[in-house]
């Protein structure tokens, strides 16, 4: 039976993207200790699907302040992937790449955003390449962009390219562990319906 929106997905359906989140944030951890010449670690990541406000909330609130990594998915699967970093991450990031800190999101240059990017694209490559060669499907994603604004605001741009069809998000949550710091970091990953069907048909677990 296809699916018509996210919130109909089963526990089996959620559990194999769960296993894809592993791998893909476990390669991700493995690309980040080359990046920044140290071991970084995570957790089994969480993935949830949560309605809108449920998953802004989860993520801090509407009014929190983050750095949005986004890059759009084209091929196979259409859709968009969003990494969420907030200050604090940044700084630690920061820190082992560049030995800097800063204060506020207004103080980081061009140089220390490209890091930032750097780092977000890391993570969704990590999961789309995972992603890719466990489905056998095709997908690629585009150059990543920087948005540092309210993550109500940042997390409307993957709402709007599910096109209204849902008003629930998929949420992969974990943080990375650095030098026994966490470095929490959310992953949103936005495909539109059609593209979630093909997903799951091709992963041999549609219904």
């Amino acid at each position: 039976m296809e699916l018509k929106k996210y919130e109909e997905m089963n526990s089996l359906q959620i559990d194999a993207l769960r296993e894809i989140g592993s791998i893909g944030t476990g390669n991700a951890a493995t690309a980040l200790s080359s990046l920044l010449g140290t071991e970084v670690r995570i957790p089994l990541p969480e993935v949830r699907i949560l309605e809108f406000n449920a998953a802004v909330e989860e993520l801090g609130g509407f009014e929190t302040i983050s750095a949005g990594i986004i890059s759009s998915l084209s091929g196979e699967i259409n859709g968009l992937m969003l990494a969420l970093f907030q200050l604090d991450a940044i700084n630690l990031l920061l820190e082992r790449m560049m030995g800097l800190q800063v204060s506020d999101y207004s103080e980081l240059t061009d140089m220390e955003n490209s890091a930032v990017i750097e780092v977000g694209n890391i993570m969704i490559s990590s999961f789309v390449n995972a992603l890719s060669g466990l489905s056998g499907v095709r997908i690629s994603p585009s150059v990543p962009q920087i948005s540092i604004d309210m993550q109500g605001a940042i997390i409307t741009v993957p709402m709007a390219a599910v096109g209204n069809q849902s008003d629930y998000i998929m949420l992969i949550g974990g943080s990375f562990i650095v030098e026994g710091k966490e470095v929490p970091c959310r992953l949103l990953l936005a495909p539109d319906v059609r593209s979630l069907n093909y997903l799951l048909h091709r992963l041999g677990i549609m219904e």
